[in-house]
């Protein structure tokens, strides 16, 4: 797809694992033998592309990956980070789905067949490889964030027209699309940094953050608004505010060593070591011939079919 010097350009990256586990549990599996390869992941995950970018036609796209799931330093600074993820008995690999594993090789030779630019990198996780391009791109082009996962919240940034289509309830057709403004709504924070010092405070029980003792949402928004950030109210702590006290000042202070390091955690990375790419749209098929073979052998020939169309390589 040539870009159009008259449209805006907007990158769009999509936090890849996020939309294949989706995918995998919402597209029903159309095997008639088991012992044929799963597909539904890899069908879904591309009639996902196909509807975003038809839906935000982005004229610049990455798929962002984990090359580390769980990276060691994280681990290092909070322990129980993504633990229960853990398959039993290893200290590394991601539980995952017996039928969903075959198909991540086959969604990374589907997107290099049709010329989608696909990025991870050693030691850090999906989310970092999102807020490096995010960094990158500021003030330079627009940037839809694609994703399930709350954490990437702390990238919206009106200013520099930086959004996340946040799939939890709607999926991909029908995201939350959320700006400033939307964090103000639901969650009572101003912006993505605000956020970020929030959940820190609240911790995330899905990724092993225990956060403080007796603070939820709400809780810790209006600690930020009246704090003006997590900094602002730990400095408070330390100089004996009088307005924090009996069980909130205990809890508080009893979780001195989580705050120390859990906003290093939680933070995500704004200059992972990526290599300098250009990630625009193709404007061919990368791999005619690869592709075709891909899609024969899986029967795919429709998401195939319709991911090219949005991309205008049909």
């Amino acid at each position: 797809m040539p870009l159009d010097p008259h449209r805006p350009e907007k990158l769009l990256l999509l936090d890849s694992a996020s939309l294949y586990f989706r995918a995998f549990y919402g597209v029903p599996d159309q095997r008639k033998d088991e012992s044929e390869t799963p597909t539904n992941a890899l069908r879904g995950f591309l009639d996902m592309i196909a509807t975003l970018v038809t839906a935000h036609r982005p004229t610049h796209l990455v798929a962002c990956w984990d090359d580390d799931w769980r990276p060691q330093w994280r681990v290092d600074l909070v322990p129980t980070y993504k633990t229960h993820r853990l398959t039993d008995g290893s200290a590394t690999a991601e539980e995952s789905p017996d039928d969903l594993t075959p198909q991540v090789p086959l969604i990374r030779e589907a997107l290099a067949a049709v010329g989608i630019t696909r990025l991870g990198v050693a030691h850090h996780e999906a989310d970092d490889v999102i807020g490096t391009f995010v960094a990158r791109n500021r003030g330079v082009r627009a940037v839809d964030v694609v994703t399930g996962d709350r954490d990437l919240l702390q990238l919206v940034d009106d200013a520099h027209g930086i959004r996340v289509l946040y799939t939890g309830k709607g999926g991909v057709r029908d995201p939350d699309v959320v700006t400033q403004a939307f964090l103000r709504e639901k969650y009572g924070v101003d912006t993505g940094a605000a956020y970020l010092d929030m959940s820190v405070l609240r911790g995330d029980t899905s990724d092993g953050l225990p956060g403080v003792k007796g603070i939820g949402d709400k809780t810790a928004a209006a600690l930020i608004a009246q704090y003006g950030s997590l900094a602002g109210l730990r400095a408070a702590v330390d100089a004996g505010d009088p307005a924090i006290k009996g069980a909130r000042r205990t809890n508080l202070e009893a979780a001195t060593a989580y705050l120390d390091v859990a906003p290093t955690v939680v933070r995500v990375v704004p200059d992972a070591p990526l290599p300098d790419v250009d990630p625009v749209l193709p404007t061919e098929v990368a791999d005619r011939l690869a592709l075709d073979e891909l899609a024969a052998r899986h029967g795919i020939e429709n998401p195939v079919g319709r991911l090219l169309t949005a991309l205008g390589l049909a």
